[in-house]
């Protein structure tokens, strides 16, 4: 979901399927035997087939070309880093997607953009992986705690394990989706112009200026995934109850967020888009953050910014995508998506208020660490 360092305008590419055939065997060497194209926030993706005898090794013949926007294709060593992170996980066991080489033997391409300017895009062929969206799951208490488990071992896996020369790129002090910069989101918020929503929104972000920012510096740092949403954790049913079904991850998308923030932002920012598409949104903090804390129990300082955190994810999610939905409206459907049920929970989280929030969050996660079931 990013958008460069701040929310610039972007230029998205605009290739289509036939052009994004020939790219894909000028840049690859592949031949697509079949094409379609998926949705996106700011970069083009297209779900390739590629015929047998140009397939990858192990029969491997589907993938992702993924074409990034033209602001954040400047950004090579940034690219670069979320790919081999990708690859790092994919190594340690994690279900992610990694890249097919070009026929240069890069892990990417710059490619010349179509129409007029002069733009230039980065091109990545990334493995398909297969599995259902958590957006389209009826979403339980099973694997609510199975994505919070996932967000902490993947990020403790990046910060303990992960080494790379351009790490450093992952230091992005204003990028506007790290959760470290919702003070920023004031010079958007103009966007949602004046009613209700935008009096919560203001409410947030001073609260966040007072508590939250002050107690950065006791926060436990990391590399944060930063945008494990409904659409970029993809699950498959491992039985076969319709009642309760028992679901595993079976694929971890879009790195294009990764950064340098703290293990609390992480599982806050799970917590938001599991409520998203959930029928009891204000019960889902209790279970992710249960997951979570099976692996990394958090201070008692980082729990204390877990409202506001949630909270200040909401804003960002909302305001941007109501100014991006002001600078391309022809995309308003897909940047809205989280807008649909999005205010309507953050509207109920301030109507509950953070301490009867927060105590629901708590004992739930409590009830896992007591014997039987939680």
């Amino acid at each position: 979901m990013s958008s460069g360092d701040g929310c610039q305008a972007f230029t998205k590419p605009a290739f289509g399927e036939k052009e994004a055939t020939e790219l894909v065997d000028r840049v690859f060497g592949l031949k697509v035997s079949w094409i379609r194209p998926l949705p996106s926030y700011d970069d083009q993706n297209f779900h390739v087939r590629v015929s047998g005898s140009a397939g990858a090794p192990g029969g491997a013949g589907e993938y992702v070309l993924k074409i990034t926007n033209s602001e954040d294709s400047q950004e090579p060593d940034l690219i670069e880093t979320q790919t081999q992170a990708m690859m790092f996980l994919s190594a340690e066991g994690f279900p992610s997607a990694t890249p097919r080489l070009t026929k240069d033997g890069n892990v990417m391409s710059l490619v010349s953009g179509t129409g007029s300017g002069n733009k230039k895009f980065m091109v990545r062929l990334l493995t398909y992986l297969p599995g259902t969206p958590v957006a389209k799951i009826a979403t339980n208490a099973q694997i609510l705690y199975e994505v919070g488990k996932l967000a902490a071992s993947l990020d403790k896996a990046l910060s303990e394990k992960f080494h790379h020369p351009s790490a450093k790129s992952l230091h992005r002090g204003q990028f506007i989706w790290n959760l470290a910069n919702v003070p920023l989101l004031d010079q958007y918020i103009y966007a949602l112009g004046q009613n209700k929503y935008r009096e919560v929104v203001e409410q947030i972000i001073q609260q966040f200026k007072e508590k939250v920012i002050p107690k950065l510096t006791s926060f436990r740092a990391c590399i944060n995934h930063g945008d494990l949403n409904d659409h970029n954790i993809l699950v498959d049913s491992s039985s076969a109850s319709l009642e309760t079904p028992q679901y595993r991850v079976s694929g971890i998308l879009d790195f294009s967020d990764m950064s340098y923030g703290y293990y609390v932002f992480e599982v806050a920012i799970t917590i938001m888009y599991m409520m998203i598409e959930s029928t009891d949104p204000l019960s889902v903090g209790g279970h992710v953050l249960a997951g979570f804390e099976s692996v990394l129990p958090l201070t008692e300082e980082e729990r204390a910014a877990l409202f506001l955190l949630v909270s200040g994810r909401f804003s960002q999610s909302l305001v941007i995508a109501a100014h991006t939905a002001l600078l391309y409206p022809q995309n308003k459907e897909y940047l809205m998506v989280t807008a649909k049920t999005g205010w309507k929970h953050l509207m109920k989280m301030f109507e509950v208020g953070q301490e009867a929030v927060e105590k629901m969050w708590f004992e739930t996660a409590k009830a896992y660490m007591s014997p039987g079931p939680a």
